[in-house]
Formats: C-alpha cells, structure tokens, sequence
C-alpha cells in the first residue's frame, strides 16, 4: 500500500519541494535498495524532478509553462482550468528514483517537485517504496 503525503498549497501556480518528505517515506519503509515511485492523483497538478539549488528554476519553468499554454486561450472546458490540465500532461504524474543504501539517488541539485497548476488547494502525492 502506498504512502500519502499531505501538500497544501499557496498559489495558483507552484512547485513546491517535497523532497525531504518522499526521503522520509523511504527511510520510514525500511527498504535499503529499490525504486521509489512518486504519483500525484490530480488532473491538474503534476510532479517532477529538477533544479532545486536556485529558485529562479522553478520560476522560470513556471512563466514558460503559462506562456506556451496561457490562462484564457479559449479553450472548451467550462470549468476554466484547461490550461491547468494541459500543463499537467505536459509535466506528468509519476516520478520512479532509485534508492540505495535507504537514500533516494538524487544528482547534487536535483530536489522532487509537487507542481501545482490549479491552486490554493490541499493536494496528495503517493508514494510506493519497492
């Protein structure tokens, strides 16, 4: 069964750095080697993994998704967040990291990042240690 961590967020648009929380579900699974899985539930939130050192990434990845897939395009969908779901596909819903010696195998800046497209809202990732 996999674990549920809890992300609320503050803003329409955000990434927010959920790495120490997915490393404390690895450590709390007691698996020293294997894959972790991250998955987010939600149509328009996504997760990812990338530069966490410098915020100006995230930043930048978020200004560049709104202007390939503005806001107020038109689009069909009358509840007014298709630009949420489409940057939701775009980014994706799972992340797999390798783990060894009970330590998530993450590059010197990379951090794992909740995407949120569609805020304020309370949010949840999974995540399956194996």
């Amino acid at each position: 069964m996999p674990e549920t961590i809890h992300v609320k967020t503050r803003s329409r648009t955000e990434m927010v750095d959920m790495t120490s929380l997915v490393q404390n579900e690895v450590s709390k699974s007691g698996i020293s080697d294997g894959v972790c899985m991250v998955y987010v539930p939600h149509t328009t939130a996504a997760v990812t993994i990338n530069e966490g050192a410098d915020p100006s990434v995230c930043q930048d990845i978020l200004t560049k998704l709104t202007e390939m897939v503005p806001p107020d395009a038109g689009y069909r969908h009358m509840e007014g967040n298709s630009d949420s779901h489409i940057k939701a596909s775009l980014v994706g819903n799972s992340v797999s990291v390798l783990v060894e010696n009970g330590r998530l195998v993450l590059g010197t800046w990379q951090k794992i990042f909740f995407c949120e497209f569609d805020g304020p809202r309370s949010r949840k990732a999974y995540v399956k240690v194996y």
